[in-house]
């Protein structure tokens, strides 16, 4: 009987070293499915935020602020929506005739037209409120000008750096990019 037994028994054991040998195989083929499934959805979840980063940076918001301009307006754009944002405004300022420093001398006279450049509608809404103090500050610097300050391309670079600072200076917060001389005549 104990012969038996062993036989039983080591039938039964080879019996359960092959369910054991299977069930392991089994494991080891779900474990490797299931690596390809982590590693593919891994690089989904990769691959579909890299595209929101990108929408979202670039001008995929551009076309969400027409979709909304369309349903804000029923489908018309007003003036202000039309004006690109890249695209520069301009403030002309009413001619400026100022005599100029001649320390005793036969009088010369100075008459500049000037654009300004700004960004948005809103700045000019700013500007054209403090045109005054923006007057006052130019027709403060111009009469301390001689005629040897505006001599050659320099003394125009000059007076125009000069100008740009006193206008920022007088509408800020608004900011002015550039101060545009449309006619500049001396005269004396």
């Amino acid at each position: 009987m104990s012969d038996k037994n062993k036989e039983n028994k080591d039938n039964n054991d080879t019996d359960a070293d092959e369910e054991d040998l299977a069930e392991g195989l089994e494991q080891k083929k779900t474990s490797g499915k299931k690596i390809i499934i982590i590693a593919a959805v891994a690089v989904l979840v990769l691959i579909l935020g890299g595209g929101a980063a990108y929408f979202f940076m670039s001008s995929g918001d551009n076309e969400e602020g027409a979709i909304a301009t369309d349903l804000e307006h029923g489908g018309q754009e007003t003036d202000l929506e039309k004006t690109h944002k890249g695209d520069p405004l301009f403030v002309e300022l009413e001619p400026m005739l100022v005599n100029l420093d001649t320390a005793g001398g036969k009088p010369k006279y100075l008459k500049l037209t000037i654009a300004l450049e700004v960004d948005e509608q809103v700045s000019i809404e700013d500007i054209n409120k403090k045109m005054p103090r923006i007057i006052d500050q130019f027709q403060t610097y111009l009469r301390q000008l001689r005629i040897d300050d505006l001599n050659g391309s320099a003394g125009m670079f000059r007076l125009k750096e000069e100008l740009l600072i006193k206008v920022n200076d007088a509408v800020y917060p608004t900011r002015v990019n550039d101060v545009l001389f449309k006619e500049m005549l001396v005269n004396g």
